[in-house]
């Protein structure tokens, strides 16, 4: 078998949490996503995988409510981290946030891995303005939702900030207050999803990690892994001129498929096949996308091996296929643990 050698990785599964009432779907509803969520993280953890991330998606047959979601893995998990890919901000009041993410960090002992961003195209239109926010003057719902990410950076300080009540129900500790339930060290380990250079760049100079998704907008024509380990290194360059006092994280997403049964090669075999494409998921910003993986585990291990951008990052997402359930995503992260990343040196 071939070996490369590069640095060991956080290996973690993203799930976007599809149901539908469809004949082929193992997730007919929401309940159902959500209960084998549970499962998949619980049996993930017992096979070595690192993390259980979650998207989160308004408006559609996908999960949207992150934090009961987590709160109930931590509690029936020990070791695995906990997280999101991504939160939009603009549909988030950051006070409330704050204390969902809180309790949810403290239920997993620490666990709790934050991806928030401005979020990918909606369902509806200005979708965020049915919850109850609105840009403010002169402001994009992008700024807007920037805002809310560094409000809510700033509270998630743990400082006290509101002026307490002289005649309280119960009795307050000496000057302003903060809100609770306080999580220590959850500061460290939010995450920023960028698309773009620049937006990789403030959150670098912000003090957040980064996470790079499977498509981001087009700044050079170039193929889709080299643009992403390029926005990587400019992340890294501004978080070294920023000054922080810590190693940041960066993740990347793939879908990566080891054909290794036959079922496998039916579902996935295609996707081997696939390349970059380019195109546009907003009037006038042009993305480039990035190929899905699926081949046997010799020529997977080739091709993952010439990904600048899986190199550049410290944690890889494996996108999942959710709608086949618990026991055949088990299956496709344990083809990748056994079959891939012990000869790319992740393992």
């Amino acid at each position: 078998m071939l070996t490369f050698v590069f640095y060991m990785k956080k290996i973690g599964f993203l799930s976007f949490g599809h149901w539908s009432n469809h004949p082929s779907y193992q997730t007919r509803t929401a309940g159902d996503t959500l209960l084998q969520s549970i499962d998949l993280a619980v049996a993930a953890e017992e096979i070595g995988v690192d993390g259980a991330y979650f998207r989160v998606h308004h408006f559609a047959r996908q999960l949207a409510s992150p934090f009961p979601l987590l709160s109930a893995i931590g509690a029936k998990t020990s070791k695995i981290e906990i997280g999101t890919g991504v939160i939009d901000m603009r549909y988030e009041n950051p006070l409330y946030m704050l204390e969902d993410a809180g309790a949810a960090d403290l239920i997993s002992g620490g666990r709790l891995q934050l991806g928030i961003s401005r979020g990918s195209p909606e369902q509806v239109i200005e979708g965020w303005r049915y919850f109850g926010y609105e840009p403010e003057e002169g402001e994009t719902d992008a700024e807007m939702g920037r805002r809310k990410a560094l409000e809510f950076l700033d509270k998630l300080k743990g400082k006290g900030f509101a002026e307490p009540n002289p005649n309280p129900m119960f009795p307050n500790p000496p000057g302003l207050l903060r809100l609770e339930p306080h999580s220590e060290g959850l500061q460290e380990r939010i995450w920023w999803g960028a698309a773009s250079d620049a937006t990789a760049v403030w959150a670098a100079e912000n003090g957040m990690n980064l996470q790079s998704s499977t498509l981001k907008f087009d700044e050079s024509g170039k193929p889709f892994h080299i643009q992403q380990a390029e926005q990587i290194r400019a992340y890294k360059e501004a978080w070294k001129k920023a000054g922080h006092q810590r190693e940041p994280r960066v993740s990347v997403s793939r879908s990566i498929f080891a054909l290794v049964t036959e079922q496998d090669r039916y579902y996935f075999g295609q996707q081997g096949k696939s390349a970059d494409s380019f195109g546009y998921i907003e009037p006038e910003k042009r993305a480039v996308f990035g190929k899905s993986y699926a081949a046997e585990p010799d020529q997977l291990i080739k091709e993952l091996a010439q990904d600048e951008a899986i190199q550049e990052a410290d944690t890889l997402l494996l996108t999942i296929p959710n709608t086949l359930g618990v026991d055949y995503n088990v299956h496709v992260l344990s083809a990748i643990l056994e079959h891939v990343a012990p000869a790319l040196g992740w393992r």
